[in-house]
């Protein structure tokens, strides 16, 4: 009897307030799917960090004989020099591994690199290609030892941190990222609004019921209930809505990056079914506080 009271009285609410309940669906919805986004974004932008952090290594470009570099003043590197290189590189602290890759293995990678552009490669040739060192650091973020030794040595034409050429795509993410996470706060808290305007009018358009039910000796959360149940119902079907934007971000756009980022790099589902479980979680928990904050001011119980 209870069950079915507090139902019809849910379903009395929901319909008296139509519009109202629609514009805080919506809200949940695009709040809660913005903050996924913001999730997701993170979550693949650890997954870039973790998977290209660990292939991050400093490329010691040595001189060539028509390398136009300031500091090959035309002459190349010489095999006593390259050897004496490898050494001092390899005697630097905090260097793990040290690469030598010669001009037929490097127009291999550059064959790999640009396949997509057959004009370009074709147009290179493998005595355009540097000799080069790949060297790998214990810890990426301690490259600046490794940059001054090396600098200005002879043989040496370039020395180039690859730490520095995709730390400017990862700023770019992080900045994404933020700027999507600070949308779905301000769309929740728009939805924590509408959410407490929808009480407060479904409260007064019931105020003689609940006066009623006071003066029988109904408890507070019995008459709160039905009110409650309203907010959670508009978070459930909001956070269903947005579960559905938010398949549909990963289908299109995730998808899609993935093509471009490697399949290692990919962000997986089981990654978006915790979003969406969490972006569930809190659009129901604030949909329900935003009901009890204004039941508190609201409802004399």
């Amino acid at each position: 009897m209870r069950a079915n009271f507090i139902f019809s009285e849910v379903w009395i609410g929901l319909r008296r307030n139509l519009t109202m309940t629609i514009a805080v669906i919506i809200t949940v919805a695009v709040g809660m799917a913005m903050l996924g986004v913001g999730l997701m974004i993170n979550t693949q932008v650890g997954m870039m960090k973790t998977f290209w952090y660990d292939k991050v290594e400093i490329s010691v470009f040595l001189c060539s004989k028509d390398s136009a570099m300031p500091a090959c003043k035309g002459k190349g590197a010489t095999p006593a020099q390259v050897e004496t290189l490898k050494g001092e590189i390899q005697g630097i602290q905090g260097v793990k591994d040290v690469i030598f890759e010669n001009q037929t293995e490097a127009y291999k990678n550059f064959q790999q690199s640009f396949g997509s552009n057959q004009a370009l490669v074709q147009a290179a040739r493998a005595e355009d290609m540097p000799e080069s060192f790949r060297v790998k650091l214990h810890d990426p973020d301690n490259y600046q030892p490794v940059i001054q030794a090396l600098t200005g040595k002879t043989g040496v034409a370039q020395v180039i941190n690859h730490k520095d050429l995709i730390g400017k795509f990862f700023e770019m993410l992080d900045t994404l990222r933020w700027a999507a996470v600070i949308v779905a706060i301000v769309l929740v808290l728009a939805a924590a609004l509408l959410i407490g305007n929808t009480v407060r009018l479904s409260a007064y358009n019931r105020r003689r019921e609940t006066g009623i039910m006071r003066l029988v000796g109904a408890s507070n959360l019995y008459i709160q209930l039905p009110f409650v149940m309203e907010g959670v119902i508009a978070g459930l079907v909001g956070g269903v809505v947005a579960a559905v934007m938010l398949i549909v971000t990963k289908v299109f756009i995730f998808e899609a990056l993935s093509k471009y980022l490697g399949t290692s790099t990919a962000l997986g589902w089981d990654s978006v079914a915790s979003v969406i479980s969490a972006t569930m979680v809190i659009g129901v928990f604030i949909c329900v506080l935003a009901s009890f904050v204004t039941l508190r001011r609201y409802l004399r119980v």
